[in-house]
């Protein structure tokens, strides 16, 4: 197993359990929340694979599922530590955004597109399944609202190019592309620093 598959199944762990986390806030069963974990888990990477043209990744093995389920069963376990914790959401979700930016990058890039293309598969990979999870618990997705977390994404992709032109390792890579993600996401939801919101006039909202 490689080191980016290490990456992929941490990923999809930290965001199956952001979404079971989630679900479990608005009380949805087991399965219900299941499958928000499992759509958070795979929908952006799911949506890329598709406009790479290639056969999305959780088809062709069943072990995206199985970590899925062993996030649940994580939850279930120890859900009054992690259900009463107000930052378990954000923790995991970050987390699962600087992984699967890097993930995104590197399947594109071994699909052989130019790299301003994995810069965007890998935001893609990143925010697409929390859009999902945001809209099916009727929530407004977190990507469409002021937070700095595609940019956060942006910012991991240009990370990876910086250390891709250097020479760098691919193992430090991408731990530097994660990180740089889950810094800027802490960094901007610690001090509030948020992308100016876009406001139209009275007449337009009448």
């Amino acid at each position: 197993m490689h080191f980016i598959d290490i990456i992929d199944y941490i990923g999809t762990f930290a965001f199956a359990i952001s979404g079971i986390r989630l679900a479990s806030a608005k009380k949805f069963d087991w399965f219900g929340a299941y499958v928000i974990g499992l759509v958070t888990a795979i929908g952006g990477g799911t949506l890329r694979d598709v406009l790479l043209d290639i056969t999305p990744f959780w088809m062709m093995q069943p072990s995206y599922l199985i970590v899925t389920g062993i996030a649940l069963l994580f939850v279930i376990l120890f859900r009054k530590y992690i259900v009463h914790l107000n930052n378990t959401i954000f923790i995991f979700d970050a987390i699962g955004l600087g992984l699967f930016v890097v993930v995104g990058i590197e399947r594109s890039l071994e699909a052989g597109f130019p790299f301003w293309v994995a810069i965007v598969m890998g935001m893609i990979t990143g925010s697409v399944g929390g859009v999902i999870r945001d809209i099916l618990i009727n929530e407004v997705p977190l990507i469409f609202r002021k937070d700095i977390y595609a940019l956060a994404c942006v910012f991991g992709g240009i990370a990876f190019f910086i250390c891709y032109k250097f020479n760098l390792s691919s193992v430090l890579t991408e731990i530097i592309a994660a990180s740089t993600v889950i810094i800027v996401r802490i960094i901007a939801v610690r001090f509030h620093i948020s992308v100016p919101v876009l406001k139209g006039s009275d007449e337009d909202l009448a």
